[in-house]
């Protein structure tokens, strides 16, 4: 079968790529709006870009052609903290989808806890595994019409991980302990439970 994406409207290319690109990671994005709100809201169009220095990117689709406050505040105050979502705290996640007004605190709607922050002034999750404080390097448009979005691009200035989840001898992340939770299409995601290991052809390559 052939789906040319000319033919295609938004919501059909929507639906298209979410089950194609799977599994995919969970930005949840923890910011303050201009006037102090916490804000946290999750985002499935995710991932790292380089490591020199080391960054990241989401990006915040429009709803009915208005910004999200997720993207409001990170214009506003250019900081944000990724949040990784594990399976313990996926039902909570899950609530912080939710469309609120954007004088509600998310963090506290969803029973979470703040923690503050070493490097920037949104508050971390306390139940979240691994939380990144990122600073805002550029805002990017891309699109048109409904389904518009806006790249954030962040540099990541420091992590919080959970001690059980390093390793100090070889300086990694345990993510056989992680536990992450990917998002697939509709109200389906995916556990990281079941992994296997394929070794590079080339060892030596330092991207490992």
């Amino acid at each position: 079968m052939l789906l040319d994406a000319r033919d295609l409207d938004q919501r059909a290319a929507y639906r298209l790529m979410i089950g194609s690109i799977v599994p995919r990671a969970i930005a949840w994005v923890s910011t303050l709006s201009a006037d102090g709100t916490v804000n946290l809201a999750p985002f499935s169009f995710f991932t790292g870009i380089t490591s020199s220095p080391p960054s990241l990117v989401f990006s915040a689709i429009r709803r009915s052609g208005a910004h999200k406050d997720t993207r409001a505040n990170v214009e506003a105050t250019g900081e944000f903290v990724v949040n990784v979502v594990g399976e313990g705290v996926a039902e909570a996640m899950n609530q912080t989808s939710e469309e609120l007004p954007p004088d509600v605190d998310e963090l506290a709607h969803a029973g979470l806890t703040p923690l503050s922050s070493a490097r920037v002034r949104p508050p971390r999750v306390a139940e979240s595994p691994i939380q990144m404080e990122c600073r805002l390097d550029r805002l990017v448009e891309v699109g048109q019409g409904p389904g518009a979005a806006t790249l954030v691009i962040g540099e990541i200035l420091a992590w919080h991980i959970r001690d059980d989840l390093y390793d100090p001898e070889r300086a990694r992340i345990r993510v056989d302990r992680l536990q992450a939770v990917g998002r697939l299409a509709g109200d389906w995601y995916t556990r990281t439970r079941d992994q296997f290991e394929l070794t590079r052809p080339n060892p030596t390559y330092q991207g490992r």
